[in-house]
């Protein structure tokens, strides 16, 4: 079977190339950015305003901080079977069908597939093991995207 996404905007961020950029919007503490959302779908940022934060979810269009191989789905690097992103962004504006965001760790042009709330009611977790990377805490808020990523 064959699934097939729209992308309904586009991200804009600093980040022209991969080289230096977050990995994770929680290493990107104060980084702006846009997102576009197509015209015809304005109405349906009605009351996204109220939240604090966004969930966006995208395409890797191009394509870590560990140099062990792991399996595909027991990391967040982009190069994966189906190539979906996904991250929380601090939501400051919505004017019409812009969005102005914070804490971006996607390229520019990084084409959007949707958009959710982030309610924390739903969304946080505790969590009891956190796999492999577990014991490598420390070295999150230094690890910028690399070669690792193409």
């Amino acid at each position: 079977m064959e699934i097939n996404f729209k992308e309904i905007g586009t991200i804009h961020t600093p980040f022209e190339t991969r080289e230096g950029m977050p990995v994770q919007s929680v290493q990107a503490n104060g980084i702006k950015g846009q997102v576009v959302v197509k015209e015809e779908l304005v109405a349906g940022l009605t009351d996204l305003d109220g939240f604090s934060h966004i969930i966006l979810i995208y395409h890797f269009h191009k394509s870590f901080f560990d140099n062990k191989t792991h399996g595909v789905f027991a990391t967040r690097a982009p190069k994966r079977p189906n190539p979906i992103g996904m991250s929380v962004v601090r939501l400051l504006s919505v004017e019409k069908n812009v969005l102005t965001i914070e804490n971006v760790d996607m390229l520019d042009g990084t084409p959007l597939l949707d958009i959710k709330p982030y309610i924390a009611d739903f969304d946080i977790h505790p969590s009891e093991k956190s796999g492999w990377i577990g014991n490598k805490r420390e070295k999150l808020n230094s690890i910028k995207s690399d070669k690792r990523f193409e």
